[in-house]
């Protein structure tokens, strides 16, 4: 019978360690698809600008959360538009002009370029962050959480120097 004692012992962590790895797992992945959800709104028309309407706004107001400015359009089948509406970040300052992206059916805009992609996926790079604590803490795969933090943390400043 102390054969068997062991193995009664060993089942019980071997479950307990698959539903950590597993619920760890689970969580690590959907961080990183949230990531890529929140980034992917903004993304989508930086990216893929196929189609799109480009131009330059030159932002002359700030306030309630908003920029706004005249539209000159450099893309063959833009219009120009009298206003075009930026969200009011530290990326946009008064008076600047900036490349932007309309999005379709609006007045809203993003801006465009590489500093348009990077910050676009800044989303992304918060969530690698949060990704890494979780593989790092709850998988224990401290190499797996480095490269996700690395990758994070070079997403993270590369949009700051672009921006």
């Amino acid at each position: 019978m102390p054969a068997s004692a062991p193995r009664s012992r060993q089942a019980p962590a071997a479950v307990l360690r698959f539903g950590r790895v597993a619920a760890m797992g689970t969580v690590s992945v959907l961080i990183l698809i949230a990531g890529v959800w929140a980034s992917w709104g903004s993304a989508q028309h930086v990216m893929l600008t196929k189609g799109r309407e480009r131009g330059t706004v030159e932002v002359a107001r700030c306030g309630g959360g908003v920029c706004s400015g005249p539209f000159r359009p450099v893309s063959a089948g833009s219009q120009a538009r009298s206003r075009v509406v930026l969200e009011d970040t530290v990326a946009v300052a008064e008076g600047r002009t900036y490349a932007v992206v309309v999005k379709p059916g609006g007045v809203a805009a993003v801006r465009s370029g590489v500093a348009g992609v990077l910050y676009a996926w800044v989303p992304l790079g918060g969530a690698l962050l949060l990704a890494s604590v979780v593989v790092a803490g709850g998988l224990r795969r401290t190499g797996a959480a480095w490269v996700l933090a690395g990758a994070g943390v070079a997403l993270l400043t590369a949009a700051f120097a672009a921006v």
